[in-house]
């Protein structure tokens, strides 16, 4: 298990855990990090991600990114 900002461009990930409080694990649903789903990390720049989730694109910075755990 590792954070998600630690994940390798192009690798398909599964999301095992998210982690902050109720607030940022709402606001992470909402844009489809969901545990049990496969993540793809498309680009980095800067510690920002932009990554395919449930077939959308979706960018986050590293705050949040750090929050997303992946096996």
């Amino acid at each position: 298990m590792m954070p998600l900002l630690l994940a390798r461009d192009g690798n398909a990930h599964t999301i095992v855990k998210i982690s902050g409080n109720p607030e940022i694990k709402k606001h992470l649903e909402n844009l489809g990090f969901v545990v049990g789903h496969e993540i793809t990390v498309v680009s980095e720049l800067a510690g920002n991600l932009i990554v395919n989730v449930k077939e959308s694109r979706v960018g986050i910075d590293r705050e949040l990114a750090q929050k997303v755990f992946v096996a």
